[in-house]
């Protein structure tokens, strides 16, 4: 058996739109994915992973996930430096239920911003309140997601607000197996914690991929720099295994 994985997207470093000095995400069409068209083009690896799922039987070969629990992860993980398929978890399909988003300042939500909740951060979402909006402006704010069961994310799709030139520039990741356990961050290949470059229209799908993946039930996205006001609509990818005869 052989392990296949994802052609590798390039991130670039660039300025701020709002006028300060910062790096923002000039990226190519190839990484603008809409998450009905989830990337499909594969590449081998040479990485030579046992397959411990059963074999696909339906033609073509089914999605299987990678299955982990809090203290153990799948020897897929092991020797992937990402992942070998992504499907959506489900926000624009409205398979994420509404108690599963969470933000900051959460019961400061009425009036006004009662429209623009956590439940609203779904890509493509269109109409008035198609995005999360922060009440607040600053680098305190967060949105989270409980997966309600441990899963392996392997990226993240964000898009501003429909309906207005507000999105967010860029953020930080952290994440958690367990309620009772410690945020850890996402970092980088220095070690220093990882930042995300995101949007720079209210449009436009801009794709992350977490290379390596990650293990966790809970994850929190972190804005570090927007466009007018914090917004949001978002798609978690997860890791996928498909086996195939080698």
């Amino acid at each position: 058996m052989t392990c296949i994985s994802l052609i590798s997207v390039t991130v670039f470093i660039g300025i701020n739109t709002q006028g300060e000095l910062e790096m923002p995400w000039p990226y190519d069409n190839d990484d603008e994915v809409s998450v009905k068209q989830v990337v499909e083009n594969q590449t081998p690896t040479g990485c030579n992973c046992d397959c411990q799922e059963p074999r696909p039987t339906a033609t073509p070969a089914t999605w299987t996930s990678i299955s982990t629990t809090p203290s153990t992860h799948s020897p897929y993980l092991d020797c992937m430096s990402e992942c070998p398929y992504h499907k959506p978890l489900g926000f624009e399909s409205g398979s994420v239920m509404a108690e599963q988003l969470t933000c900051s300042n959460q019961d400061q939500y009425v009036g006004w911003f009662s429209s623009w909740t956590p439940n609203k951060a779904r890509l493509n979402s269109q109409g008035f309140g198609c995005a999360w909006l922060s009440k607040f402006q600053d680098t305190n704010q967060w949105l989270q997601i409980d997966l309600q069961e441990v899963r392996v994310v392997s990226g993240i799709l964000a898009q501003g607000r429909c309906d207005a030139d507000e999105w967010t520039t860029k953020y930080s990741l952290q994440y958690r197996t367990q309620e009772n356990l410690n945020w850890i961050y996402y970092k980088d290949q220095t070690g220093n914690n990882r930042v995300f470059y995101g949007n720079t229209d209210r449009s436009s799908t801009v794709q992350n991929l977490l290379r390596p993946p990650i293990v966790a039930r809970y994850l929190r996205i972190l804005p570090l720099g927007w466009h007018t006001r914090i917004a949001l609509r978002l798609e978690l990818l997860m890791c996928m295994n498909k086996c195939v005869t080698g």
